[in-house]
């Protein structure tokens, strides 16, 4: 009989969205884009945010929605759903990056954005949208899952240089890349 190896524990954090305390002042959209911005707090974008906030005006409903993972391709369902007599389509709840909108790309490279917690050194007690969300529809939460194994770090770096090569060509992001190292060198 095999032995079970034992899985790892990792800690996931995530952040609770309440929909029925949420006013839609976008206090968290501003937060979030400036502790992004470079230098930090140096300006104040909501395009560059990577939390946006959806507004539903029949329902008279706001909804916080924060990037999730890149999509390389589009999906391939276009289901509609009816809540409540409305329709929504599978891209309304969806919080990935994709092909198919503009919905978490910076809006000058078009580079991917992804919630990040807005980690920091020092670490912040919370991301900056959750600190600024004074109607408390959204709180931060950390537990713990077993995984399998952790996914390579690799992984992020090749996403985001494939986003570049689709938009500028590969011939240019070589170009580009022996000119970094060149200046790199002493």
């Amino acid at each position: 009989m095999k032995a079970e190896t034992p899985k790892k524990k990792k800690v996931v954090k995530t952040i609770r969205i309440d929909v029925d305390k949420c006013n839609g002042c976008r206090a968290c959209e501003m937060a979030c884009s400036t502790f992004h911005a470079r230098p930090r707090y140096a300006s104040n974008n909501p395009a560059r945010s990577r939390v946006r906030v959806l507004f539903d005006p029949l329902r008279d409903l706001y909804v916080p929605v924060y990037a999730g993972d890149y999509a390389p391709a589009e999906c391939c369902g276009r289901d509609r759903y009816t809540i409540e007599g409305k329709q929504y389509d599978e891209c309304g709840f969806c919080r990935a990056s994709c092909p198919s909108r503009d919905l978490f790309k910076e809006p000058d490279s078009k580079l991917p954005l992804k919630c990040d917690m807005c980690q920091d050194d020092p670490q912040l007690q919370e991301p900056m949208c959750v600190q600024w969300c004074i109607t408390d529809a959204l709180t931060y939460e950390e537990r713990e899952e077993e995984v399998e194994e952790e996914p390579a770090p690799a992984q992020e770096l090749e996403v985001g240089l494939e986003a570049l090569a689709d938009r500028f060509g590969m011939d240019q992001l070589l170009e580009a890349v022996t000119r970094m190292s060149a200046a790199k060198k002493p």
